[in-house]
């Protein structure tokens, strides 16, 4: 369920146009709407919680919103990307009350508010002993791990393990699938030819193979200084990783149909949506919105199949 990589286009770490595709494999539709949430709104982290915090966003940001309201991936106008994936084996741990608490659905959103680069993120993360209170989401345990990514091409994945945060940080850490943990999933990849071993490149929809595939082919992507081409070439990968229409298996509940995808040029600040029932790719440029202090707006992707290319002019205040 869901992969993402980060690419550069030049070949090292930030240099050239730097892009993060991912996928977002669930198994129902997610009814996704994208957001355009401005600088200076206030929210809190968990609400109801003895540990609760607030914050007011420095950076606006885009976001896409899982059935209309949780943020599980987005960009802010700094550059820094985040999104949201699922982890079977996330174990946020019994609740401490000494630990400030983050609700899942607010920790993307609270990343991309406040942080203008990965390594600022992390050291949070790490100084902070934020502790993720868990939900449902659609009825399913909505346990994940989060990475993210910025301009310079660095790179983070954070997971939560026995109560604390796991976290790879650095430029190297350019793929996250789902299951299992980061660690044994830089072991598995090691298998694969081209990879480090010589074992052929999987073709299936589990997650190692998603995980592999996603490593060898953004590895092997030409470089190239055009935006447009960029794009492209990261959607070739993450469409390469996604999982078809029929591929659902009640035996395997971490396997779902991908519903969406998304590439995020990093350099550029585009923001470009695809979804799997649709025929056409839309897109925002964040310069073409208006993210100073204001209400939120909203794009729903699914409102009109025929609608194509950049939208940020079809972006409406919520009802």
């Amino acid at each position: 369920m869901c992969t993402r990589f980060l690419w550069s286009s030049e070949g090292e770490p930030g240099a050239g146009l730097v892009l993060v595709g991912r996928s977002m494999d669930w198994f129902e539709d997610t009814a996704t709407v994208l957001a355009a949430r401005p600088r200076g709104a206030t929210r809190e982290s968990a609400p109801g919680d003895p540990a609760s915090f607030s914050w007011t966003s420095e950076y606006g940001s885009v976001v896409a919103l899982m059935y209309g309201r949780i943020a599980v991936d987005g960009i802010n106008e700094a550059g820094l990307q985040v999104s949201g994936l699922y982890l079977a084996e996330s174990d946020y741990g019994e609740r401490e009350a000494e630990r400030p608490g983050l609700a899942l659905h607010q920790a993307i959103q609270c990343l991309l508010d406040r942080f203008d680069s990965v390594a600022a993120a992390v050291a949070w993360l790490e100084e902070s002993r934020v502790q993720i209170i868990p939900l449902e989401i659609g009825g399913k345990p909505g346990t994940g791990h989060i990475s993210l990514a910025d301009a310079g091409g660095d790179s983070a994945i954070v997971e939560f393990l026995e109560g604390r945060a796991s976290i790879h940080h650095g430029p190297e850490f350019t793929v996250m699938a789902n299951s299992p943990a980061y660690d044994e999933q830089l072991e598995l990849l090691r298998r694969y030819t081209g990879l480090g071993g010589d074992a052929p490149l999987p073709g299936g929809t589990d997650s190692p193979d998603r995980f592999a595939r996603a490593a060898y082919y953004s590895a092997h992507l030409p470089f190239t200084s055009s935006p447009r081409e960029a794009v492209a070439e990261v959607f070739s990968v993450i469409r390469n990783a996604s999982a078809p229409f029929g591929t659902v298996d009640a035996a395997r509940p971490n396997i779902s149909t991908t519903r969406w995808r998304v590439v995020a040029d990093l350099t550029s600040l585009g923001y470009f949506y695809e979804s799997t029932r649709s025929p056409n790719l839309v897109w925002v440029t964040l310069a073409e919105l208006d993210l100073s202090p204001g209400p939120e707006l909203v794009f729903d992707p699914s409102a009109d199949i025929a609608i194509g290319g950049e939208v940020s002019a079809s972006f409406v205040p919520r009802d």
